[in-house]
């Protein structure tokens, strides 16, 4: 196999950010949910380039459940489209003070949400359905001093109304709304099975606690009964836990293995691939990720415009005062096949036919991070 490359840009993820105290502007509700700042002079204000231009300022915290490639992307796509509406806008949409990282540890997303409702901050994106519920369960718990609460727009939430995020994907309800990285999860089989028609044993692979799981796993089992096929289940909660399981499921004679977008399954796949490598069995994953780190295979949407689109929607909310309640949950292009070739080579595994079966197809190599 060629020599990997490991880059160690960790584009965009800005790991522990401290608050810093910020003079707390006056908001006049304009929605259910919403809010919009008095405006800002910030001419007097350290704010980097817009210092001394933008008329408003807003300040937006930012939180991802935990440090991986492709949570990394969205962060990176969502400050960059915050600072280009802050220039578009002459508007101010300040996260600088405001981005943190989960580190996919309940009492640390529970103590960011604490920190941002006291900085009052003006809106919340988090990043992954676990810090996305903690999110929404701290700002419907601690209204502001008018009644409105703080709105939250998420980023990759794979079942927003499964995990009780939205009440619909049309009409979420409440101060919530966002975008969906929703999962084909027949797709993805229709291509295993193009790969090797002759598959008996698959195994799923993954954090039985990750809502964002749920669905997706019950498709897998549902669409292998249908064809037949045997399943074998194996979780694991941390990298020691997914390790151990993956070598179960090798030893169980699994032929090909199943993720959906599981963040934790996500942050060990570095540390597993080459399990599957030396087995000559497929990891099929459910973002381009995992492919991105060494499975064969990652399918799913183009997180850069997921990210994108979230930040659109937040600015739509701040900017316009449009109400997170009515605006509808937003899901993109879930047809993306990621292949790593390097893997491809190794397992001896064909997917020249991938092409014609999904909306994209991507070949990638093995890094750390997307460059």
């Amino acid at each position: 196999m060629k020599k990997k490359s490991i880059t160690l840009l960790l584009a965009g993820a800005v790991l522990t950010a401290a608050l810093t105290g910020c003079g707390a502007s006056g908001k006049n509700t304009t929605g259910a949910g919403t809010s919009e700042s008095a405006p800002t002079d910030t001419s007097a204000d350290d704010t980097g380039a817009s210092a001394g231009r933008t008329s408003k300022a807003y300040k937006v915290g930012i939180v991802q459940y935990v440090d991986d490639a492709s949570l990394n992307q969205i962060v990176a796509a969502i400050q960059a489209e915050l600072d280009e509406k802050s220039e578009e806008l002459d508007i101010l949409f300040d996260y600088k003070d405001y981005t943190y990282n989960g580190q996919a540890d309940a009492t640390t997303m529970n103590q960011i949400a604490t920190d941002l409702i006291a900085s009052d901050v003006d809106l919340i994106i988090p990043v992954a359905t676990p810090v996305a519920m903690v999110m929404q369960n701290a700002t419907a718990e601690n209204p502001r001093d008018d009644g409105s609460l703080i709105p939250v727009v998420f980023s990759a939430v794979s079942d927003p109304v499964g995990a009780g995020l939205v009440a619909a994907m049309d009409a979420p309800g409440s101060n919530i709304t966002g975008t969906s990285d929703a999962l084909n999860t027949d797709a993805v089989f229709d291509l295993m099975l193009a790969a090797d028609p002759d598959i008996q044993t698959v195994g799923l692979l993954y954090d039985k606690s990750q809502d964002s799981s749920t669905a997706a796993i019950a498709a897998a089992k549902a669409y292998c009964e249908g064809k037949g096929i045997t399943v074998v289940e194996k979780t694991g909660t941390n990298n020691g836990e997914i390790s151990l399981a993956a070598d179960a499921l090798l030893a169980s004679g699994a032929e090909a293995v199943f993720t959906p977008t599981d963040n934790n399954v996500m942050t060990a796949e570095l540390a597993i691939y080459e399990k599957f490598i030396d087995a000559k069995v497929p990891h099929y994953g459910g973002a381009d990720s995992f492919a991105l780190n060494g499975a064969f295979m990652g399918y799913g949407v183009n997180y850069v415009e997921l990210g994108t689109a979230t930040a659109d929607m937040a600015v739509e909310i701040l900017s316009e005062g449009k109400d997170p309640s009515s605006l509808a949950v937003q899901t993109m292009d879930n047809g993306i096949a990621t292949v790593n070739t390097e893997t491809a080579e190794a397992i001896g595994l064909d997917y020249s036919t991938f092409a014609d079966k999904c909306s994209s197809l991507v070949e990638i190599q093995t890094a750390e991070e997307f460059n």
